[in-house]
């Protein structure tokens, strides 16, 4: 176990936390996922979704660890063209959130379907975290951004950035279930402040994708 988290710590540790706990505090599809739960059914219910979705990116991210893992290991070139993949990635994912920012609030606000059973919703939650095709992108475009081959095993370290980062998804997105399932009326009678939380969701994709590109192309040309 401490060799295990020596790697993690060479292997970039504090900037992935930051660069995580950025992206999930930034509404993106999984936070308004939460967030439209919240508005509907309550904290309760958003809650059991957040852990459903939690797990299901878990497996989804271990699945991608073991499959990326050993290609990376072997390849830095195509170590450098993940990395750059994942930062226009980021990029497309902020301009997307800002073009369909309003139909994206209209939709959280009409969800009419009866509220469904827990266990249910802990299903639900899983199948969309497990079955996200932008999950398996993103997370096969940036997890690869942390590691470090010259510490050991990247299919490890990338199994490891996956553990943390469903535990901070449960932790963070389980904030957003509590403070809007708290105050869903507030949320849910005005759409404007939805599409304020989407273009700030937005702007904080477009920013970390730019950061995680211009290293990228100094240091070739460096």
């Amino acid at each position: 176990m401490h060799r295990i988290m020596d790697m993690i710590t060479g292997a970039n540790l504090a900037e992935f936390i930051y660069a995580s706990v950025a992206i999930m505090l930034a509404p993106g599809p999984s936070v308004m996922f939460t967030i439209a739960r919240a508005v509907a059914w309550g904290r309760g219910t958003a809650i059991l979704t957040v852990l459903g979705n939690s797990m299901g990116m878990l497996i989804l991210s271990l699945v991608i660890a073991v499959g990326l893992g050993p290609l990376l290991q072997r390849s830095e070139l195509l170590l450098i063209f993940v990395q750059v993949l994942g930062g226009l990635y980021l990029i497309y994912l902020g301009i997307d959130a800002l073009k369909h920012r309003r139909l994206h609030a209209a939709d959280m606000v009409a969800i009419n379907e009866l509220k469904p059973a827990k266990p249910q919703v802990v299903k639900q939650g899983f199948m969309v975290g497990v079955l996200n095709p932008k999950a398996l992108v993103f997370f096969s475009a940036i997890f690869p951004q942390f590691v470090d081959a010259s510490v050991g095993s990247i299919t490890i370290q990338m199994i490891w950035f996956g553990v943390i980062f469903a535990a901070l998804a449960f932790l963070l997105d389980g904030m957003w279930a509590v403070v809007v399932g708290g105050s869903r009326d507030w949320f849910a009678n005005s759409q404007s402040r939805l599409v304020a939380l989407r273009t700030m969701g937005g702007v904080v994709m477009l920013l970390l994708g730019v950061l995680v590109i211009v290293p990228l192309v100094g240091a070739q040309f460096s």
